[in-house]
């Protein structure tokens, strides 16, 4: 016969789960520090990059931003302004991700170098402190390694927030992060603003552009776009937000303001933000339904739909923004958020424009594709017009502190027709 165990009092039990419950938790805290260690380590490799080979751009004549005493940024010039739009960088800031952060830091620092804009605009998710990509939820790493860089550079800079910049499992919020951005000490070059503190999000706001006479002709209008609705936390759903009725409020009385000051006249603009309009898949799926060809609607300029099946990742919600912009003297929009999308296209007098993207970290084997990767370059004339047109990275004007990576340019858009 089986020789029976020996039963233990409550207490012993007690005395048991406890101490098991301390090797759990030791053994947690041990992990949590040595991933905590190796990631302070190689956050350090790229920070050495940033200090050690990132040059200061050399402009014969930059323009140097004033402040209005509304308190609004602006730029004065009689002459043509160069904005860079740059999406999607995708900096980890961990363990798992320190070739292809250094990556994206070479890239975008080639690039700049090369077009010396007047004002660079990030269209968000700077930071993408996803664990199994990036081995962190440290997303203050990623934005103080990119503000590093750019203030390396000594080019003015504006960003908005996408929707991994603060994850619901980040260590920091878009108010933290807000923080880092307008610490003027330490980034003079960030003309990032919180904005106003009763409307919906972190960073709407807006840079104007005035001739020398101080007429505004060009508002550049930031908005956040938020990130996820309906519950779903962690976006593993793709159920994205949009910009909010309060925020297109905001939009509105801030237009009749600078109309106002501008002497009664409103002045034209162009408008940033991370997570595309529902409009744009209504140009395209116009376009697409044509034959890929113009419509009375929809006037094709240049790019493609790069996603599977035509994917364009919108908010199923609209509030109307589109409908805003159209009604005042937008008619220029710029966004990011879907990699491979680079498309460019005039809707209804308004023009719907993806920039390209540098992700190297987000989606499996994108750090091989090429064609969806390099910036936009928006040039806004005296009058207040404007035009926009895409530049590829891997082209040899932009000269890379590193040896650019091999790259497939066509992979990635081999099945989306013209």
């Amino acid at each position: 016969m089986a020789k029976n165990k020996e039963k233990r009092t409550p207490r012993e039990k007690r005395i048991r789960f406890f101490k098991v419950l301390f090797w759990i938790l030791f053994a947690l805290a041990l992990i949590t520090g040595i991933v905590a260690i190796v990631n302070t380590v190689s956050i350090k490799s790229n920070r050495a990059f940033v200090e050690n080979n990132i040059k200061k751009v050399n402009y014969e004549k930059q323009l140097i931003p004033d402040r209005d005493e509304d308190g609004y940024y602006f730029f004065t010039t009689d002459d043509d302004f160069k904005i860079t739009q740059i999406t999607d960088v995708h900096i980890g800031g961990g363990m798992l991700s320190v070739k292809n952060d250094n990556m994206a830091l070479n890239a975008v620092a080639a690039m700049l170098s090369e077009e010396k804009p007047d004002l660079v605009v990030v269209t968000g998710d700077v930071a993408f402190p996803v664990p199994y990509s990036a081995g962190t939820f440290n997303n203050k790493q990623s934005a103080v390694l990119f503000a590093d860089m750019m203030e390396k550079l000594g080019i003015y800079w504006c960003v908005v927030y996408g929707n991994h910049d603060t994850e619901a499992y980040s260590y920091y919020s878009r108010d933290a992060i807000s923080k880092i951005y307008e610490n003027k000490s330490k980034y003079p070059h960030c003309l990032f603003q919180s904005g106003p503190k009763d409307i919906s999000g972190y960073g709407n706001y807006v840079v104007n552009i005035k001739n020398s006479k101080g007429k505004i002709t060009q508002s550049l209008f930031m908005f956040d776009s938020h990130s996820y609705t309906d519950n779903d936390y962690l976006g593993i759903q793709w159920k994205y937000d949009c910009i909010h009725k309060d925020q297109i409020k905001w939009y509105q009385e801030t237009v009749k303001e600078l109309t106002a000051s501008n002497g009664g006249e409103t002045p034209k603009s162009l408008a940033f933000f991370h997570i595309p309009l529902a409009e744009m898949k209504d140009a395209f799926d116009e376009y697409q339904e044509a034959g890929f060809k113009d419509t009375d609607n929809v006037k094709y300029r240049y790019g493609k739909i790069g996603e599977g099946n035509f994917l364009i990742c919108s908010s199923k919600y609209n509030n109307g923004m589109f409908d805003a912009f159209a009604e005042n003297s937008t008619r220029g929009v710029f966004f990011g958020h879907d990699h491979l999308n680079n498309l460019s296209l005039d809707y209804k007098g308004v023009r719907l424009t993806y920039g390209y993207s540098i992700d190297y970290l987000a989606y499996p084997g994108i750090a091989k594709f090429g064609l969806q990767r390099g910036c936009t370059i928006i040039n806004v004339k005296p009058d207040g017009s404007f035009d926009n047109h895409p530049e590829n990275y891997y082209q040899d004007k932009y000269v890379s502190v590193n040896k650019k990576e091999t790259v497939d340019l066509e992979h990635d858009m081999a099945e989306v027709e013209d």
